[in-house]
């Protein structure tokens, strides 16, 4: 029986394996189903979700500027500040772009009034605790910098509700798992608003008339690559703070 058993063990030790690193690459929802068998191009499913953007500003002069171990340090801290304030929150984090991440907080159903919908009300609140969370570790992080002579560092977050497609794109022989579709586009543009409107947390109309708590309008603003200009707002504080 012992070399049966074994071999038994080594499966389980194997699929073990394979679970932790696809968590770690890929996130535990989208590991779940590359591990499931979802690894053919185009194989996903359309979802409702809170899409996250954020993005490093400064980034590359901080590259030119800092030494490579002492940027990648910088970088890593970065993150650790941001991604940890979403996977902290229940968010799955996609992808890495350079110094930019973008994450979902997925919804299970589609309606007609999110408002409404106890599963987009959590959606929609974890996100906005997140990014509050996330502000208040890249405010520590600066202090700390401060403290030590070194320059602080500025981001930007763009939160957006909307449908997207989650699955795989690329090509056969090197594909990822991610979420394409015009919310996913639009999320990119409002963080991009951020050094505009000189916010760190941007949030779309869509998202806003879903929470319960009052956010501020910013106004319409134009988005590049979207059709029609969209109200942008942010958190209390955050107007607060850029007014004083």
């Amino acid at each position: 029986m012992v070399p049966v058993l074994g071999r038994l063990m080594e499966v389980h030790a194997l699929r073990r394996t394979a679970r932790t690193i696809l968590e770690t690459y890929l996130g535990p929802q989208t590991g779940e189903k590359v591990l499931n068998g979802k690894i053919k191009r185009g194989d996903g499913e359309d979802i409702h979700a809170v899409i996250w953007f954020s993005d490093l500003r400064g980034s590359t002069a901080l590259a030119e500027r800092l030494p490579r171990k002492q940027f990648l340090d910088l970088l890593n801290d970065y993150f650790e500040a941001v991604v940890g304030a979403v996977l902290d929150h229940g968010g799955e984090v996609l992808r890495y772009i350079g110094d930019a991440a973008l994450a979902i907080f997925p919804i299970g159903g589609i309606t007609d009034h999110p408002e409404m919908c106890p599963e987009h009300i959590n959606a929609c609140g974890r996100a906005l605790a997140a990014a509050r969370d996330a502000s208040a570790r890249i405010a520590e992080f600066n202090a700390e910098r401060e403290q030590r002579g070194d320059p602080t560092i500025g981001y930007g977050i763009g939160l957006h509700l909307g449908d997207v497609m989650y699955g795989n794109i690329g090509v056969p022989s090197r594909l990822e798992f991610s979420v394409i579709g015009a919310a996913a586009n639009q999320a990119a543009r409002i963080e991009s608003m951020t050094k505009a409107l000189h916010q760190q947390v941007l949030v779309s109309a869509e998202l806003a008339r879903v929470i319960p708590e009052k956010l501020t309008s910013l106004g319409v603003h134009a988005l590049r690559g979207v059709p029609e200009p969209q109200e942008i707002f942010t958190l209390p504080e955050g107007a607060t703070a850029a007014a004083e």
